[in-house]
């Protein structure tokens, strides 16, 4: 009979956690009448969790939420800073990607998950609306699963 993995194995979030987040922040999508949407959830180590991608979302969504989630965890906050930051800073953006191997997407959409005690739990990226949209359903999704969403800003 095979062994469970050792407590320690796991690296953050847990599956099910990654999977009410990608179930949540997809309803608030439709609740909210947006176009179709694709949500990534990558542990803390930046590693896939869940994937789900709506019907009709273009084919390089999985992608750019990749990004989005990749960026936050890259950078250590969520992707509302990092694009104001590309804004003020463009060359240092040119770098981040150069240096990820154009794995960071720095727009929003891409925010950190953390537990009641701020630690990082690992990061969900949305990519299929508007960036602001995309984080909007972020939140929902982390929220929904008792999470505390860390999208950039200062508390």
């Amino acid at each position: 009979m095979p062994q469970p993995a050792h407590p320690a194995a796991i690296n953050g979030l847990t599956l099910a956690q990654a999977e009410t987040i990608a179930a949540a922040a997809l309803a608030k999508g439709r609740a909210l009448g947006l176009l179709p949407l694709c949500v990534v959830v990558l542990d803390a180590g930046g590693q896939l969790k869940s994937a789900k991608r709506e019907d009709g979302a273009s084919i390089l969504r999985p992608e750019i939420a990749t990004g989005k989630a990749y960026g936050a965890l890259a950078m250590g906050f969520g992707t509302r800073e990092l694009a104001r930051r590309a804004q003020a800073v463009p060359g240092f953006t040119n770098a981040l990607s150069d240096l990820t191997g154009g794995r960071a997407v720095p727009v929003q959409g891409g925010v950190l998950v953390r537990d009641a005690n701020n630690v990082l739990l690992g990061a969900v990226g949305i990519s299929g609306d508007a960036s602001p949209k995309d984080e909007e359903c972020c939140i929902a999704g982390i929220e929904s699963a008792g999470l505390v969403a860390d999208h950039g800003d200062p508390a």
